[in-house]
């Protein structure tokens, strides 16, 4: 290890505790959806607000981070996203129990901590991606694999915890993740962290946006969460019925499976970038995500539609990481107004893309629902099939 790539190592290490905490705010409260069904009487309905709540919460945060960054600087941004997520995941353990309107109370609780969600989203890629270290596409897929690793943890650590404290006794839950953001942020006040200096100017959303590459690369961004999430959020379910298994085993075996086969797909693509094409491995990739969703939706047999649920996990594993990591080196000057619209058209995505299967399956079955999911997929390989025509012009030309 370099001098450079140890002095660094803490700030990694928080970004990749970031990413775990992302994978708390986002994961913990769907396994506790039939503890609300139960006490409080909440139904399916305001049970899926909650969720748009959450990503509608981090879209808005996701606008207004670079002019944040441009207020507070990485430092106390960082600071900031670990803060909220520890006090809203705090207050989702008491506003409950002392306001009358118990659903509001969630829903308070809910926009703190997406809050910092969604500033975690836009200003930890970034900040990994300023260090002066080598392969930052390594770097970037290891640091977003801390996602998968995180809910991979975070969904049998939540069923369990519903097990050993009770139903009744739920609040305990999010005080015990609210440790992990309360440490981290503590942990940011100290690492090394590189600010962008103020004599570097940086592209306005204006400017990208006159650029069609950016565009595609919004697009790509757009499907990458939606193929990831419409698979993910109804896995669950869908093992559930096809297996015939109890919520608590289909919790635990439809999304961890997916997060793991995700997770393995980035720490192995972190090992070999250096020796492989973005842009073509992004193809196959899709390639295989799209023929995961056909399957999934067309195959009689339980077992191969298991498989083929994990394996998409794999096939969209680049794609969010790999699309940050392309374009901070297309765009140089793209700074966090860059990664702020990525992550706007990704989490357009990640709440789109299983709304669509939703809709669908309202009116036909899941099975459907998942068939029409495969157009993402195969809008990404379009897209990704436009981005190497132009880089093999480019090379041409050159």
């Amino acid at each position: 290890m370099t001098e450079q790539n140890r002095k660094y190592l803490p700030t990694k290490l928080a970004g990749c505790v970031g990413f775990t905490v992302q994978a708390i705010v986002n994961n913990f409260l769907p396994i506790l959806f039939i503890v609300f069904q139960d006490i409080y009487g909440l139904g399916y309905e305001k049970l899926g607000r909650l969720i748009v709540f959450n990503f509608a919460t981090q879209m808005v945060i996701d606008f207004l981070t670079p002019k944040i960054l441009h207020k507070i600087g990485y430092r106390r941004a960082a600071f900031l996203c670990q803060f909220t997520a520890c006090l809203g995941l705090c207050l989702m353990a008491v506003l409950p129990h002392i306001m009358t309107n118990t659903y509001l109370a969630i829903i308070l609780s809910i926009t703190v901590y997406a809050t910092g969600s969604g500033l975690m989203e836009v200003i930890l890629s970034p900040m990994i991606e300023m260090l002066p270290t080598g392969n930052k596409s390594a770097n970037m897929a290891v640091l977003h694999s801390f996602y998968c690793w995180g809910q991979t943890i975070v969904v049998p650590l939540t069923t369990a915890m519903v097990f050993i404290f009770g139903a009744k006794n739920w609040s305990y839950i999010p005080l015990v993740w609210a440790i992990v953001p309360f440490i981290n942020m503590f942990a940011f006040l100290f690492v090394p962290i590189v600010e962008p200096g103020k004599e570097e100017k940086q592209a306005t959303f204006l400017e990208l946006l006159k650029t069609p590459k950016f565009i595609i690369y919004m697009l790509m961004m757009f499907c990458a969460g939606a193929s990831e999430i419409a698979m993910s959020q109804w896995a669950s379910l869908f093992v559930e019925e096809a297996l015939g298994v109890s919520k608590a085993i289909g919790d635990i075996t439809g999304p961890c499976l997916f997060a793991l086969f995700m997770a393995l797909g980035r720490v192995i693509y972190a090992k070999y970038s250096k020796k492989v094409s973005f842009t073509r491995l992004l193809i196959w990739l899709n390639i295989l995500c799209f023929v995961c969703y056909v399957t999934v939706a067309l195959c009689k047999i339980a077992a191969i539609s298991l498989l083929f649920c994990a394996l998409c996990g794999l096939s969209v594993s680049i794609s969010w990481p790999g699309i940050y990591s392309a374009g901070a080196r297309t765009f140089k000057n793209g700074g966090a107004v860059m990664f702020s619209a990525f992550a706007m058209c990704g989490d357009t995505g990640c709440t789109l893309g299983p709304g669509l299967v939703g809709l669908v399956a309202e009116y036909t079955n899941l099975n459907v629902g998942f068939l029409a999911a495969a157009i993402f997929p195969f809008a990404m390989v379009i897209c990704s099939l436009l981005i190497l025509k132009n880089n093999v012009a480019k090379t041409k030309n050159t």
